[in-house]
């Protein structure tokens, strides 16, 4: 059974810095695909950032240098590190998993409960 469990939010000021993880079972880590999604109240989900099992990365405009997406297979573990936080990337973050034989953009059906980011100004 896939289970995919976040942790790592909080509250912090503009400016800060926050890291995820992504702690996964129930799978080959090293073949999956992953990646961090977020969810405002009254939004949709959109994509932060994406990773494969080779390591290639892929990031949406928003992060413009400020987040970046790792992963340690020897964990089983996916991170978030999120520096220069602005209020604007307040959000629930998920992460998801799937497997990707045909490249990144794979339509992940294992998901996480989220974690809460709250950036106050």
């Amino acid at each position: 059974q896939v289970q995919l469990r976040e942790s790592g939010g909080g509250s912090v000021q503009a400016g800060g810095s926050l890291r995820l993880s992504c702690v996964t079972s129930g799978y080959d880590f090293s073949r999956y695909c992953m990646g961090w999604f977020r969810q405002a109240p009254g939004q949709q989900r959109e994509t932060v950032a994406r990773i494969d099992p080779q390591g290639s990365t892929y990031y949406e405009d928003f992060v413009q240098g400020r987040f970046t997406i790792s992963q340690n297979a020897a964990k089983d573990t996916l991170y978030l590190q999120m520096n220069n936080l602005k209020p604007e990337d307040t959000a629930l973050y998920l992460c998801a998993a799937d497997s990707c034989p045909d490249g990144i953009w794979v339509d992940y059906n294992y998901w996480g409960p989220g974690t809460q980011v709250t950036v106050s100004s």
